[in-house]
């Protein structure tokens, strides 16, 4: 088994805090800390940060914190703590601003079709307040209207976006590691599993086949970053402290 690094220790150690210290107290920290839309009133810019630190259930937990511990590791072996802690924020980061933009996208492509409707800003606003509208005058399925409450709503939460590049990072600097899954026991290198994984958040972001309330596009956005930041450093040979 890996050494436990001093970065991944002590950001184990946080999520760990802050997932079950709420529920000792009994308090509700979402409105606070996890990432909610721009326009939500409770939206505020710390939760690019503070989202990362948050779970919606020990499975979530348990399975973001091995990940960080299983590829995290040996990056933070490779680069030093200092540095893997630059890379794992800007994952994260990343993670949520691009996890953002297409939520933007989405909600606005809704909000305008209402507009064209004739419904006004206000009734849009009263809507996304009561969760309650008129069918006879708006001609969206319940779907769509389903959606767009749920994107304003609906805060994400969790390290998966700063997982994801992790999982890239490792990809690259070890593309000839052999990973599994527990419901797919069959190892394959990293070079083909992980753009797999990357490949069906894609699927199931784009298309109505995901199962549970799972951020696709963080995930997606957390690889992109992963990509960027770790390719130039390997490029550039900068993997050593």
């Amino acid at each position: 088994m890996p050494k436990l690094t001093d970065a991944i220790k002590h950001l184990i150690i946080i999520n760990v805090i802050m997932y079950f210290a709420p529920q000792l107290l009994n308090l509700d920290l979402t409105n606070i800390f996890a990432l909610h839309y721009p326009t939500n009133e409770h939206f505020g810019v710390w939760q690019y940060i503070t989202h990362m630190f948050m779970h919606g259930g020990p499975a979530h937990l348990l399975f973001n914190m091995y990940a960080l511990w299983a590829f995290g590791t040996p990056l933070e072996q490779m680069w030093g703590r200092n540095k893997f802690l630059f890379f794992y924020f800007s994952a994260g980061i990343g993670a949520g601003l691009i996890y953002t933009l297409v939520n933007y996208y989405q909600f606005n492509g809704i909000y305008e079709q209402l507009i064209s409707m004739g419904v006004s800003s206000s009734e849009i606003q009263n809507i996304l307040s009561s969760g309650q509208y008129n069918e006879s005058l708006i001609t969206l399925s319940n779907q769509t209207m389903s959606e767009f409450y749920s994107l304003y709503h609906t805060p994400a939460v969790g390290a998966s976006g700063a997982i994801y590049g992790v999982l890239v990072a490792f990809g690259l600097m070890f593309p000839n590691a052999k990973l599994a899954l527990i419901f797919f026991p069959v190892p394959i290198a990293a070079k083909y599993f992980i753009p797999l994984m990357i490949a069906g958040d894609f699927f199931f972001g784009v298309t109505k086949y995901s199962i549970g309330n799972i951020a696709h596009f963080a995930h997606i956005g957390g690889a992109i970053i992963g990509f960027i930041i770790a390719w130039y450093w390997k490029k550039n040979q900068f993997k050593f402290r």
